[in-house]
């Protein structure tokens, strides 16, 4: 008999075994429980967002505070600079706060009145220029004329150049150009406000700065600080040192230059060539000698140019003679370092890197040596780059040894006398 619809469908959902078989999923349904999104994804991509946020906003403020951070920089070693007058002064039974004052006091007045002084000479010298030019304007075209036969006038020079386009064009660049020299002024002005702040309260709160130090470093770490502390202090003195000692002998040789040219106020321009060539970097050299090259040209042109090779010549002589030698003697460097770290500090902070990278390196030498383990150097010929006396070939016998190892031409391999075996 025929089995029935019934039978025909429960032996059509039974397995040989007569075990059901599982259900396939319906197809577009919902994923099984292990199909599931681990729990611990939505919490590492919140983390990963959450860091690079983080990232970004400190990256933003970095740069934000990059002229904040640099002028603390500064005031920071301008006060390891004074720190020894500050120190001396405070062991004499002086409030450490009122020898900070005195040292910054005793600092403006010089500045201002060194600044005042040029100030008034370099006006003087303006209007001297001014009233003496058409003269020398005179000068100038009556050597044109009589050497290539023109026939030029004073005054018609004047009037193209009153009524030139680019006069005019000058005039109307600097009008405009005034409000960003004045921001340009207020903005250095409040720069030298900042470091000057952070430099008094670096010197005067010194001892309070390193004990809230060293309160948070155990005490193996505290000496460690505490020394470098005292290293960077030496070797900043020590730079200035050296810087202060290379303005007087720069000062002094183009205190003669000046002085055999008769060029007026030689010994403030002396003072100023001396300071301004050490003590700004990069650009120090050219306003040094801007000023006298200016001074003696109202005296005459050719004092201008002989200033200028004067100036080109010492300071190649300071370059590689002077500064290298008397800087590795003050901070103790070698004069590569000290010209390297000079390099490496102005590609990374300007003039400001130039400026404070000799003390910063050899502030970093001096405290990685004492970690840095020596050995006695062996006693070795080739230590001190030379052969002792009596030791090996001399020149003579080496030359003989070459000559007769040389490879002799013209022979036959099987030597002889070149005949062929009879």
């Amino acid at each position: 008999m025929a089995p029935t619809d019934e039978t025909g469908q429960e032996a059509q959902q039974s397995s040989p075994s007569g075990t059901t078989p599982p259900t396939p999923p319906p197809v577009g349904g919902t994923a099984g429980p292990n199909n599931r999104m681990p729990r611990w994804l939505p919490r590492a991509l919140v983390l990963a967002l959450a860091l690079v946020a983080v990232f970004q906003l400190g990256s933003w403020a970095f740069h934000q505070l990059t002229g904040l951070l640099i002028n603390i920089l500064i005031a920071f070693f301008l006060a390891l600079a004074i720190e020894p007058a500050v120190s001396w002064m405070a062991s004499r039974g002086m409030r450490r706060g009122l020898a900070t004052f005195v040292v910054f006091i005793g600092v403006i007045v010089v500045s201002a009145g060194f600044v005042t002084l040029l100030g008034s000479i370099l006006a003087d010298q303006i209007i001297k220029m001014i009233e003496g030019f058409p003269a020398y304007l005179d000068s100038v075209i009556n050597w044109i004329n009589t050497h290539f036969k023109t026939d030029l006038k004073r005054v018609d020079i004047q009037e193209g150049v009153l009524r030139s386009d680019w006069l005019r064009n000058y005039v109307q660049n600097s009008a405009t150009g005034v409000l960003d020299v004045s921001a340009q002024v207020i903005g250095g002005l409040f720069q030298l406000l900042t470091i000057a702040l952070f430099s008094f309260y670096f010197a005067a709160d010194g001892p309070r700065l390193r004990r809230t130090i060293c309160s948070l470093l155990p005490p193996a770490r505290q000496a460690e600080v505490l020394r470098a502390w005292e290293i960077a202090v030496n070797k900043t003195g020590g730079y200035i040192y050296s810087r202060g000692l290379m303005a007087l002998i720069s000062g002094a040789a183009h205190f003669v230059l000046l002085q055999a040219l008769d060029v007026p106020y030689a010994p403030v321009l002396a003072v100023w060539v001396g300071l301004v060539s050490q003590f700004i970097p990069t650009i120090g050299t050219y306003l040094a000698g801007a000023l006298p090259m200016l001074i003696a040209f109202t005296v005459n042109p050719w004092y201008a140019l002989w200033v200028l090779i004067f100036v080109v010549i010492y300071q190649q002589f300071e370059n590689y003679v002077l500064q290298p030698k008397l800087t590795a003697r003050t901070v103790d460097i070698h004069p590569a370092v000290a010209f390297g770290s000079v390099i490496a500090g102005t590609a990374l902070l300007g003039a400001v890197g130039a400026l404070i990278a000799i003390p910063a390196i050899a502030t970093l030498q001096a405290f990685l040596g004492a970690y840095v383990k020596r050995y006695d150097v062996t006693d070795d010929p080739r230590v001190h780059g030379h052969r002792r006396r009596g030791e090996g070939p001399g020149l003579v016998t080496r030359a003989r040894q070459l000559w007769a190892r040389r490879p002799e031409r013209g022979r036959p391999e099987g030597g002889g006398s070149g005949k062929s075996p009879a």
